[in-house]
């Protein structure tokens, strides 16, 4: 069994990375921030996803001593120039310990945000920057991005964040957003299983 450590405690994080992990890397484990002795997480104070990424990937594997791996990712949206994009998680203020309640806090300024703006001016994208620190310190970042755009509402029941409001370009025809997907699918076009995708193979040949 080989274990990698997940820089978080987003249980659907979690089982999404195993998922796509365990397709590449035999007898995968991965394990979580509350799988973990406590240390000092790093406050998230770079301006950009792969800076993110690498610093909570750097300080896990310090900690831990496991092959480790972050993501950071996040909604942009163009017409906020770009926004709230690092600040994603905490665009309606600090997260505190209920994911799903800050979740619907960001959903609802979002939208009151948007709510002048007109359909055809809702594009934006989900980004993301997955970092590896392993063995001797050798790293690696890769990136995902999935493109879509902003609905009026919130809907479906899976994935987390703000993929209740999103629909990507390749769902336009249906209309469903992210959290209306099944896992499957939402890996495959999803910006966090782009760059696991691209990121798992590299993480087989250095443990291998």
């Amino acid at each position: 069994m080989t274990r990698i450590f997940l820089a978080s405690r987003n249980a659907k994080k979690l089982v999404e990375m195993q998922r796509i992990l365990s397709e590449h890397v035999a007898g995968v484990e991965v394990v979580g921030l509350d799988d973990v002795a406590d240390y000092a997480e790093p406050v998230e104070d770079q301006p950009t996803f792969e800076g993110n990424a690498l610093l909570k990937a750097r300080a896990g594997h310090a900690a831990t001593g496991l092959p480790t791996i972050a993501d950071d990712s996040g909604l942009c949206v163009a017409a906020l120039n770009a926004m709230p994009g690092v600040l994603s998680a905490r665009w309606s203020g600090p997260p505190g310990p209920d994911r799903r309640g800050a979740d619907e806090r960001n959903n609802e300024l979002l939208l009151g945000q948007l709510s002048d703006i007109p359909d055809e001016r809702r594009d934006a994208w989900f980004e993301c920057a997955v970092a590896f620190v392993g063995p001797d310190g050798v790293e690696i970042v890769e990136h995902g991005r999935m493109p879509g755009r902003i609905i009026r509402e919130t809907r479906g029941t899976g994935g987390f964040g703000y993929d209740v409001l999103f629909v990507a370009d390749e769902h336009a025809a249906a209309g469903l957003t992210s959290a209306e997907l099944d896992p499957a699918e939402k890996d495959r076009i999803s910006h966090r299983g782009q760059a696991l995708r691209a990121l798992a193979p590299r993480v087989a040949d250095l443990l291998a």
